[in-house]
């Protein structure tokens, strides 16, 4: 018999030797692998196998997996995750029980011998380590010292949980963390005091998306132990079309540079959004390195050029709604753009009378004489700066407002020219959109003519309805016309502001893009411990 140590040290007996060869058997059979010839085995040819060679001791597969752990480190949450689980006291082995190794190990390896197709390594899943100790564990091949039965037993509980979880993780919730990362790669220093400096980072990712929960772990455990983890293994995989697409691509790739930004871009759409792009619907999505925006209809896709953020300010990705207009609206200056270039001209009544810049005490709303102000005063923070509406208006004639932490809108410019770049990733932040009012008549939901020529006229533009043609003409004196500031939007209108240097176009056909903010080779570099 082979016998199983218990944690009180005695013997007993579980399994006999000639049923978990003949356990073997089936499974090496099922697998398409090596048949078993030997079926006329009696136990008397075994007897003489009551040895230590032969015994389970749990306890100590126990130690030496922690031992494993400490050795390997831990490089992803996943990682994290399956070290802590085997620290637990008296922690239960997850695919090693009296019966052996069953036919769970060999439904995760056949997921893992699938990972080339995304573009990993099989090596970062520990195949190969995996299918040796799996051999050495069913024909009984042990010796002495680091391939005895409790290392090969521990190892291969070890690496069987921990390519599981690195697998779950990855396909269900995306192999790197995208929110970490990008939060965490611009630096913007501020000084405090005279001596002292502290690291702030400028905030570049802010997308509604899902994390794994702390307790994610168990939920795979328990799917292994439940003998459900190849269902569960096969439905975490992204089955979208474009997806799909991309994996395809992959395989037909010639070239190191197309198989890299194939790959950084599967990994975003492992990036999974609480509430994903919709496929019916209003929805806008601006692509940053296509410097485009798409306005989806229930029929048709409105399409313009962008202007966005220049490498130092960066467009930050996040999804929004946007839920309401401000034709001729103020720009309330930034801070940062406020410390940068406005307060060195403190007092500088010329500068600021021409850029149409007022000061405003925040607290009164009180419009200060530009040359009360110090520059003292204008870092304070009790004081904003706005530039006047108008033609000039570094917001042009309208601005589409949503919630971002990031003070970022879309908005036309006083610069219109820019457009006719190739590249133009120039802005503070905010995106600038090259045709503004059809955008507004995209965004309103059935709007009256009135409304859209009041929309046109206080943009300058000229009115459509006899109306508004009658409304210029008996106020042609005016040298401005503001019909209308506040426009809502409702239902507001779902906004996707994303990074995809491979993406369809307004007629959907796949396009590459430039990288623009070199995010692929921030996610490629993230990626590294996966990549062969």
């Amino acid at each position: 018999m082979l016998y199983l140590k218990n944690r009180k040290g005695s013997q007993k007996g579980f399994c006999s030797l000639i049923g978990l060869l003949t356990l073997t058997a089936s499974l090496l059979t099922g697998c398409g692998k090596d048949t078993f010839k030997n079926k006329e085995i009696t136990m008397e040819a075994f007897s003489d196998m009551k040895a230590p060679a032969f015994v389970f001791d749990f306890q100590q597969q126990a130690q030496l997996i922690r031992e494993i752990a400490r050795q390997e480190g831990a490089v992803t949450e996943a990682d994290r995750r399956v070290r802590n689980f085997y620290e637990q006291p008296d922690v239960q082995p997850v695919w090693i029980d009296k019966a052996g190794v069953d036919h769970r190990a060999d439904s995760l390896l056949a997921h893992l011998h699938q990972v080339s197709d995304v573009g990993f390594s099989e090596q970062a899943f520990y195949v190969d380590a995996i299918e040796r100790d799996l051999q050495r564990l069913r024909q009984l091949q042990f010796a002495e010292g680091t391939d005895d039965i409790n290392h090969v037993a521990a190892r291969l509980e070890y690496h069987l949980t921990k390519a599981c979880m690195r697998y779950a993780y990855g396909y269900r919730y995306g192999f790197i963390n995208p929110s970490r990362i990008f939060n965490h790669l611009d630096p913007d220093d501020k000084r405090i005091g005279e001596t002292s400096r502290v690291v702030r980072y400028r905030g570049l990712f802010d997308v509604d998306m899902e994390q794994a929960p702390a307790d994610y772990y168990l939920t795979v455990i328990g799917k292994i132990a439940h003998d459900s983890i190849a269902s569960y293994l096969s439905s975490i995989e992204p089955q979208d079309k474009f997806y799909q697409q991309l994996k395809g691509m992959l395989k037909n790739a010639t070239t190191d540079e197309q198989r890299q930004r194939i790959i950084s871009n599967m990994e975003r759409t492992r990036w999974r959004l609480h509430h994903p792009i919709p496929e019916t619907g209003k929805r806008i999505i601006v692509n940053l390195p296509a410097y485009h925006l798409y306005a989806y209809g229930a029929d048709s896709v409105l399409d313009m050029r962008i202007v966005c953020g220049a490498w130092k300010t960066k467009t930050p990705l996040l999804t929004s709604e946007i839920e309401w207009m401000e034709v001729n609206p103020q720009w309330i200056i930034p801070r940062s753009i406020l410390e940068k270039d406005v307060v060195q001209h403190a007092g500088d009544s010329a500068y600021f009378a021409r850029n149409r810049y007022n000061i405003f005490e925040r607290e009164t709303n009180k419009q200060m004489e530009i040359g009360e102000v110090t520059r003292a005063m204008l870092l304070s923070g009790k004081y904003r700066v706005a530039q006047q509406s108008g033609d000039d208006n570094s917001l042009g004639r309208i601005v589409f407002r949503f919630k971002n932490q990031f003070s970022v809108f879309l908005h036309y410019t006083s610069t219109p020219w820019v457009f006719q770049r190739d590249s133009r990733s120039i802005s503070h932040g905010c995106v600038r959109v090259a045709r503004p009012f059809e955008l507004a008549n995209f965004v309103l939901d059935q709007p009256d003519e009135w409304l859209l020529d009041r929309i046109r006229i206080s943009m300058g533009l000229r009115p459509v309805t006899d109306r508004g043609r009658n409304y210029l003409r008996t106020h042609r004196d005016e040298e401005d016309h503001k019909l209308i500031g506040y426009v809502p939007v409702k239902p507001h209108v779902p906004l996707y502001i994303i990074y995809f240097t491979l993406w369809p176009d307004e007629t959907g056909a796949l396009q590459t893009w430039p990288d623009i903010y070199g995010y692929d080779r921030v996610v490629l570099e993230h990626l590294k411990p996966y990549l062969p």
